[in-house]
Order: C-alpha cells, then sequence, then structure tokens
C-alpha cells in the first residue's frame, strides 16, 4: 500500500476504535489510538497474515501486550477482513467473541490472549524462539505500551531475547508519554527507553509512531537485521486523531458519550475528506 492508502486506512481503523467504545461504554480509546497507525502498517503492509486462513503455521505471529488497546487491534483486525467491521460495535458485551481484552481461543486473527501488562513480550520471546527450533521463517512482533514496560516481567524477557539474539522478534514500544495515572516521567520514569533496550543487545529504532515514511524504513532496518531483535521506540501522542482526546491522561480508559462521540467521529471523516482530496496528513 502507498503511504496514502496506509492513512485513509487509518481513519478507518480509528473510526472503528471510537465505533467500539461508544458503544460498548467502556474501553481504553488513548492508546488504541496511538498506536492505529501502527496497526494499520502492521496488518495491512508488514505482516504475512491470511484472513481466509487466519491459522496457516507459517504466518508472522503478533502479541498486543499491552493488552487494553483491543480495540485497535481488533479494528485492523475488521477492516483486514478477519471477521465484520460491524461487529465492533459488539466489544465488551455479553457473548461477543470481541472482550476488553484479546483471546485467541475466541477472536480470528489473534493469537494470544493478553491483558495483564507485562506478560506479552515473554509469549513473543517463546514463539520467536520456537520457530528458530523448527526452522520456521515467520517472524513474532510484540507492541508494549510505555507505561507498560515498568513492569520487570518485560526486562526478563528483553534480557532473554538479546541473549538468545532473537532477529526473528520485533518489539514496538508505544512512547505516548501518558499511562492512567499521569506522565510516565511522573509514575514510574522509564527514559531513556532505547538505551535499556540498546544495553540487552537490541537494535533500537527511534521513529515517530505517526509518520508511514518512519514506520516502513524501520521495518525494513528489522528484517535487515539478522544477529539480534530489534526494538522500534515510536513516539506518539495518546488519543491521536481525536482533538479533545490528544494527550489526555483522562481518556487511557473511559468512554466518549454521544455528543464526544459524534464530535470524534466528524474529526475522523473529515481528515479522511480532506486526504482523499490531496491535502496534508
Amino acid at each position: 500500500m502507498t503511504n496514502k492508502e496506509l492513512e485513509l486506512m487509518a481513519c478507518d481503523v480509528r473510526e472503528g476504535i471510537i465505533e467500539g467504545v461508544f458503544n460498548a461504554k467502556s474501553g481504553h480509546p488513548g492508546g488504541s489510538l496511538s498506536a492505529a497507525d501502527m496497526y494499520t502498517y502492521l496488518f495491512f503492509e508488514e505482516m504475512n497474515i491470511d484472513p481466509a486462513e487466519p491459522r496457516f503455521p507459517g504466518r508472522d505471529r503478533f502479541v498486543l501486550s499491552k493488552g487494553h488497546t483491543a480495540p485497535g487491534y481488533y479494528s485492523a483486525l475488521a477492516h483486514r477482513g478477519f471477521f465484520p467491521v460491524e461487529d465492533l460495535k459488539t466489544l465488551r458485551k455479553l457473548g461477543s467473541y470481541l472482550q476488553g481484552h484479546p483471546c485467541m481461543n475466541e477472536t480470528p486473527g489473534v493469537d494470544m490472549s493478553s491483558g495483564s501488562l507485562g506478560q506479552g513480550l515473554s509469549a513473543a520471546c517463546g514463539m520467536a524462539l520456537g520457530a528458530r527450533f523448527t526452522s520456521a521463517d515467520f517472524r513474532v512482533y510484540c507492541l508494549c505500551g510505555d507505561g507498560e514496560i515498568e513492569e520487570g516481567q518485560i526486562w526478563e524477557a528483553a534480557m532473554f531475547a538479546g541473549a538468545r539474539k532473537l532477529s526473528n522478534l520485533c518489539v514496538i514500544v508505544d512512547n505516548n508519554d501518558l499511562q492512567i495515572d499521569g506522565r510516565v516521567s511522573d509514575v514510574c520514569n522509564p527514559y531513556p527507553i532505547d538505551k535499556k533496550f540498546e544495553a540487552f543487545n537490541f537494535n533500537v529504532i527511534n521513529i515517530d509512531g505517526h509518520n508511514f515514511d518512519e514506520i516502513r524504513a524501520a521495518f525494513e532496518n528489522a528484517r535487515a537485521c539478522t544477529d539480534r531483535p530489534t526494538a522500534i521506540i515510536m513516539k506518539t501522542l495518546k488519543g491521536k486523531g481525536v482533538s479533545y482526546m490528544e494527550d489526555q491522561a483522562g481518556w487511557h480508559g473511559k468512554a466518549p458519550n454521544e455528543e464526544e462521540y459524534k464530535q470524534a467521529i466528524e474529526e475522523i471523516r473529515a481528515h479522511k475528506a480532506a486526504l482523499q482530496n490531496g491535502g496534508a496528513s
């Protein structure tokens, strides 16, 4: 896909996030929106996946370690064709296969159940090591939050990945600088994130997580690195695409009311229309 096509799809992914959280009357829009461009690139450009055969053995794997941002994950999967986009409105509803955190037993396209923060990277390491043992050539991608990496298990997994030189593993950190209690630097400062991963023998790439040129170049770099795992540290804006949610910790985990929902949808659609008419992203 071209960058413009990716930008347009990211608008659809963002709209799906708002639809899901609004209809659920709960959920986590802020971190879902900040990662929407990355979700779009992963599922529409980077990963070897097939909606018609979600479990084919040679597929690339994705682990959403910050599982609360499932609304973004689900929206990308739906728009990629794993299940109907209309089903996003059933988010968190009783009996829905789109629960508040991803479930690999229920949701097409989900490779690992997640929710408890800090645990996803360990599972991703296991997948990557398993590929090596079985001579499989799939890649493993793991999305973590910058608040989540305050969990010690993340760094145990990073130490393991670096020591085992898991070059088929790509860790992505959504550095939107906010967690539920405020600025990550105020809650439990994880900075400098890049230097920490470098210390564990990672190939580290810092990017603007809303710039598709930089996202594309980062994954090309990661694929070219064959002697160590890669960590992509993406600087993002929490709530990206919805003006009143942007850079606001209060939108970490609450749903918009009807008026706020309408404003969010209008803003996302207006941005999409501007892109379609040749406007700057």
